[in-house]
């Protein structure tokens, strides 16, 4: 009997290598984005650049500009959650990575519980809003007081919800 609750235990305890599985593909995930948005930004500047050879202005030319980075930094973004959802759930089911252990850099990607796993995320979700509101704000177009009251509001809210993010963490 004794034998037979080691291997269920242990095949029990090895399940938890299926983790692998998320960890592997958030980081190609993440590797993806992060090559997408760098040839978002590769066409804009190149994009850039021909206006400004050609002598070019375009009537969208700013809006356009700011609007495909907006759109990069935000891929960027999701991709920083894509990996810190990675480094997490391997730290915190797998083994520490002794590579970061031993590195000088940043101590960011060191998970130690599911709780700072989520509140990292959390935060980093919270800037892909952010970050895809202002996107949102450059293509629109206010065609009413009551509009820009609304538009007013929401940038009260967010800030709101910015403030009390950053008051709720630990610094």
């Amino acid at each position: 009997m004794k034998l037979l609750e080691h291997l269920f235990e242990s095949a029990l305890w090895n399940t938890r290598l299926l983790i692998l599985l998320p960890v592997i593909f958030s980081l190609i995930g993440a590797i993806a984005l992060f090559f997408i948005g760098s040839v978002d930004i590769y066409h804009i500047a190149t994009y850039t650049i021909d206006v400004y050879v050609n002598h070019l202005h375009p009537s969208d030319f700013h809006e356009k500009v700011v609007g495909e980075i907006i759109g990069a930094v935000d891929l960027y973004l999701i991709a920083v959650i894509l990996l810190l959802f990675s480094f997490g759930l391997y730290e915190l089911f797998i083994s520490n990575i002794d590579a970061a252990d031993n590195s000088e850099g940043s101590k960011i990607l060191q998970i130690h519980s599911l709780d700072q796993l989520k509140d990292k995320l959390a935060k980093v979700i919270v800037m892909v809003l952010v970050v895809s509101f202002f996107k949102r704000v450059l293509h629109t177009h206010y065609g009413s007081p009551l509009e820009l009251l609304y538009f007013a509001g929401a940038i009260l809210a967010l800030a709101l919800g910015l403030y009390f993010l950053h008051k709720g963490g630990t610094h």
